[in-house]
């Protein structure tokens, strides 16, 4: 029969909004196959959607039927509501006319979000007021089951008396959430928990005598979860976020923190989010920061303990401030900004735990007007630039551009031919440096000519740049304040392909086999009295085989006559087309010596450049090998050696190894594991030293256990913290509950960086292509 009875309301976040925390990026592999609610074998597929389960009639049968002059009804024996994704079993349904019902022994209900079975049901129709006594929930979308003593609604608001929740099996109860009564308001979102209990095992670990939180996908102004440290710096170090939700589009969360030995810091940020675009602008302030006082040796003497001349300590008032935004103007046209500021040149190594957070040496602000098309992109903008490391002086500080303009354009014409032009206008500026401008312009025209097996592309680029330098700055460079460089550039690349079938180890591989020339050739120009604003040597590589300038910048342009051989081979599987072997070989013919050359660096001679070696290695889906080296023949000397192998263990363990030498810069080793022991512990560990300074960069050792639904961690750590070289040492403990959240120092975004694989998701890295193009439709998360 049919009815206009309404199921019960019973999908009313009965997991308290904590369900939501047990995200999908969670590992539940380690879980059983177990439901505290399995699946009712007597519900249908569901015909509809919560959204319109509304807009559906109810369907009733039972085995028998029976009503009496009291106008009430009694459906008995398998009786079954069906309406929508919604259905509700039971032994017993008592209607009555006034709208009240009674439904008892075997209560199920089940809907695309949640199980439940109860005892029994009662409620009035009429008012929207209901109660479900002694039940247990298994959600289904995401992980979490629990019980409860007993609900109550009255319409959109009701309470959960004597309610728990866990994302374990009932078998592996590792932790669980108690609360003696939570109060919800569906219309609202809204949940408040009275005398909530974490209990790991049957131990509490927390109690919480009141908490308000969220109860579905809705932003709600609130607490975020606290972080909580100890060191000797700091002292005892809490943060605490707080969330406040504005608009739907717009969002701000200030982060009080509490320093013992310190002070009191206030942190906060602000998003914002529209059809044309998206920003943020962050911030920290810190009045009275005890540090420079507490440490004063630090920011007045040297690494010997003598004293800097001229050196003071800190503003007590410190902080920083950030800004990214971008708005799209339409037409392939943005105007995006990033702009950073620190109070002191010691902000950053006072402030940061990690050696990474200290190879900032300066902070770079930026903004300006940025357009693409087909053939082009431009753009107009500035930039300036702050010293924020206190070992060097401004004069180390790269020169602002104030403003700066640029144009790259390339475009085929007809079938032959292909043309284009590089352009850039800068106003060079500084503090204590002398400053001028620069036009460089560098049209060019080739012919890239290819069939299937062969290509060759001659081109021929004309280069031109002008200066004009003010006073000082022309008199350091021989005194013409205008000076102008202009040559031609001519270069011819060529290549050919092979390719052949062979077999090795019983499977059918295609080699190739990839021979390539490339001809440069550029005339001197004296430049030695053209400024030098943002030209250096870029380090010999592979690439730079194959370019037609030797530094970064325009300011040198370098005379070439020179030849590049090389040779490429690949081995791809034919049968899933994986490269299993790549190997590079190639060097440089230089016919004439090079005389353009910048202050510090060796004149290129003729003969022959080192030797570039590049092999890539892949002899199974678990073992992977980068090789890169540099042999000079003519000093009969290695340039740079460098190896990086990584082996996966099984689903999870991964193996890194790595050797980088470079002559007369850098000697460094680097080792790091995941290892698992088996499927619940595993240890994780990293050495990072600097052979050639004798010097320990990074250290770790840590034990991992999990579980389905808890893992623990303990981490030891000694790293580089001050800018002189001086370590640290850290020791974080950490228990996360899965779906509910962590406790202690937080180690994962330590372990990821130091250990490449740590997440097997690193592995598989986002091309950078898709995060082009003006799309602003990113959410507002606050997860923070």
């Amino acid at each position: 029969m049919r009815t206009s009875f309404r199921l019960l309301p019973l999908s009313m976040c009965i997991a308290l909004a904590l369900p939501a925390q047990a995200r999908d990026s969670e590992n539940w592999g380690m879980c059983p196959i177990e439901d505290a609610v399995p699946a009712f074998i007597d519900a249908p597929e569901p015909t509809g959607t919560p959204e319109n389960r509304i807009d559906l009639p109810t369907d009733i049968s039972g085995d028998a039927l029976s009503a009496s002059e009291s106008d009430r009804t009694v459906f008995q024996g398998n009786v079954a509501l069906r309406r929508g994704d919604q259905f509700l079993g039971t032994d017993k349904m008592t209607y009555n006319q006034d709208g009240t019902y009674v439904a008892e022994g075997s209560v199920r209900y089940q809907d695309s979000g949640m199980r439940i079975v109860a005892e029994r049901a009662r409620g009035d129709q009429d008012a929207d007021t209901h109660t479900i006594e002694d039940l247990r929930y298994q959600l289904i979308e995401q992980r979490g089951n629990g019980g409860a003593e007993r609900i109550d609604m009255d319409g959109d608001v009701g309470k959960l008396v004597g309610s728990t929740y866990s994302t374990c099996p009932p078998s592996q109860r590792a932790w669980e959430l108690r609360a003696r009564e939570i109060d919800f308001d569906t219309e609202e979102g809204i949940g408040v928990a009275r005398n909530a209990v974490v209990r790991i095992g049957k131990v509490p670990v927390l109690y919480v005598p009141w908490l308000m939180f969220p109860i579905d996908d809705r932003r709600r102004t609130g607490l975020l979860y606290p972080a909580v440290k100890i060191s000797g710096r700091n002292g005892f170090d809490w943060r605490q976020p707080i969330y406040l939700n504005l608009a739907p589009n717009y969002d701000a969360t200030l982060t009080p923190r509490i320093m013992t030995e310190r002070g009191v810091q206030l942190g906060g940020e602000f998003r914002w989010l529209y059809a044309g675009g998206r920003g943020e602008l962050s911030g920290e302030w810190m009045p009275k920061d005890k540090l420079p006082e507490n440490e004063p040796d630090r920011y007045l003497n040297d690494l010997n303990g003598r004293p800097i001349a001229g050196a003071t300590l800190p503003d007590k008032d410190r902080g920083q401030f950030k800004f990214n935004g971008v708005h799209g103007l339409g037409h392939g046209w943005r105007a995006q900004a990033n702009l950073g500021w620190i109070s002191d040149s010691h902000y950053l190594e006072d402030f940061s735990n990690s050696l990474y957070g200290l190879s900032n040496w300066q902070i770079r602000s930026e903004a300006g007007f940025y357009g693409r098309g087909r053939y082009w992109d431009a753009g107009l903008m500035a930039d300036h630039n702050q010293l924020a490391d206190y070992t060097l002086t401004e004069r180390n500080l790269r020169y602002d551009r104030m403003p700066r303009a640029y144009l790259n354009w390339s475009q085929p014409f007809g079938r032959w031919f292909e043309a284009g032009v590089t352009t850039e206008a800068v106003r060079f500026r500084h503090e204590v440096r002398n400053e001028g401008s620069r036009l460089d312009l560098k049209p060019y025209i080739s012919m890239p000519l290819e069939g299937a097996s062969w290509f060759v592309t001659p081109k021929l680029a004309w280069r031109y740049t002008a200066y004009q330098l003010d006073d000082a700055l022309a008199a350091a460079n021989g005194g013409d304040s205008a000076p102008t460089r202009s040559l031609p550039i001519s270069s011819v690349d060529a290549g050919l392909f092979f390719d052949r079938k062979m077999s090795f180890g019983g499977d059918s591989y295609l080699q190739t086999l990839e021979p390539r020339v490339f001809y440069l050739n550029v005339p001197y120009r004296d430049q030695g009295g053209l400024p030098r604003f943002d030209t250096n040597p870029m380090t010999f590589s592979w690439g730079q085989l194959f370019r037609d300038n030797r530094y970064t910048g325009p300011d040198r342009q370098i005379d070439a006559n020179q030849l590049t051989t090389a040779v490429t081979t690949r081995f791809i599987n034919e049968a899933d087309g994986r490269e299993r072997l790549s190997a590079s070989l190639g060097q440089i013919q230089y016919f004439d010596d090079s005389r353009v050359v910048v202050p510090g660096e060796t004149a290129v001679e003729r003969g022959k450049s080192a030797w570039v070696a590049d092999v890539g290695v892949s002899p199974s889906q678990r073992w992977s090998i980068n090789a890169a080296y540099q042999w000079d023949p003519k000093y009969r000397r290695q340039d740079l050696a460098s190896i990086r192998t990584r082996y996966l263990i099984g689903d999870s363990g991964v193996v890194n190894l790595g050797y980088r030498y470079r002559r007369d810069l850098t000697e460094q080793a680097d080792f790091s594991f995941l290892y698992p022991l088996n499927p619940s512990w595993s240890v994780v560990g990293r050495y990072y030293y600097s052979i050639d300074d004798r010097k320990l960069l990074e250290s770790i050792a840590g034990v991992q256990w999990e579980s389905c639904c808890m893992a623990v961690r303990l981490i030891a750590r000694r790293y580089i913290r001050e800018r002189n070289g001086e370590l640290d040492d850290s020791l974080r403990l950490e228990f996360e509950l899965k779906g509910l959240g962590s406790a202690g120092q937080k180690t994962e975004s330590i372990l990821s960086r130091a250990i490449l694989g740590y997440d097997r998701d690193d592995l598989y890295l986002v091309p950078p292509s898709s995060l082009d193009g003006d799309d602003y439709t990113n959410s507002l998360d606050p997860t923070p």
